[in-house]
């Protein structure tokens, strides 16, 4: 199997897992994915202000959020997102804005619409990380943050081969886990945008707390230039 096919990982895909998913996801992974919620939360909320959950599936980290802050939640899964509607009126969530059926990398949102925006265990599930990342820096205001919990791919040894050797299944799953560190790295060596903290997770520590920031003075844009390697 070749890079390429490795990397494959289409849209129909990823809405057909979901969809299977939808009915256990949060007794399969919410005590898994729980700590990771809990920290990507905290993290969004240093900001706070309008924050934008893209894949916020069954909405289970929404009743977590501070009421003062003010939420819109987007899933390409329409049936994760009825989960997620009947979590918001079984709690009386009045700072959720809106919950949409919306594809990660074509955001129906105008440009700096969002003080955060948060993705959890989202990149290494859409067909194009990149697309989606930049969607994500499109819609983020200045002195915002993208805040990413996600796995991260093994470098070698033993771990990288089982994941190699895991991939078409996980594929069929609806996610990759061979994705490394170095594509996140690669997004990142972009103007205006520089990483704030990678963090690995408790317990789980394939994951990681990944903070990127959009730059909001012309001194910030210097900076993550040259943290990009893109000063002259």
């Amino acid at each position: 199997m070749n890079n390429e096919q490795l990397d494959k990982l289409d849209k129909e895909t990823v809405v057909k897992a979901y969809a299977r998913w939808a009915p256990v996801y949060d007794v399969v992974f919410g005590p898994v994915f729980e700590r990771g919620r809990k920290i990507a939360i905290a993290a969004a909320e240093r900001i706070g202000g309008r924050i934008l959950e893209v894949g916020v599936g069954t909405g289970a980290s929404l009743p977590d959020y501070a009421r003062t802050n003010r939420l819109v939640g987007v899933d390409i899964s329409e049936p994760m997102l009825r989960k997620a509607q009947e979590r918001v009126a079984e709690h009386g969530l009045n700072n959720v804005e809106a919950l949409a059926v919306m594809d990660a990398a074509h955001l129906g949102f105008p440009d700096e619409s969002f003080d955060v925006v948060v993705a959890q265990y989202v990149i290494t599930a859409v067909p194009d990380p990149e697309a989606t990342l930049d969607e994500f820096a499109r819609v983020l205001k200045p002195g915002g943050e993208i805040v990413l919990v996600n796995h991260i791919g093994a470098e070698a040894g033993l771990w990288r081969a089982f994941e190699t050797w895991f991939s078409p299944m996980a594929r069929k799953l609806g996610w990759r886990p061979e994705f490394p560190w170095a594509r996140l790295v690669r997004w990142a060596a972009r103007d205006g945008v520089y990483l704030v903290e990678r963090r690995p997770m408790p317990l789980l520590r394939q994951f990681s707390l990944v903070r990127f920031a959009k730059a909001a003075t012309a001194e910030q844009v210097a900076a993550a230039a040259r943290m990009s390697g893109k000063s002259n």
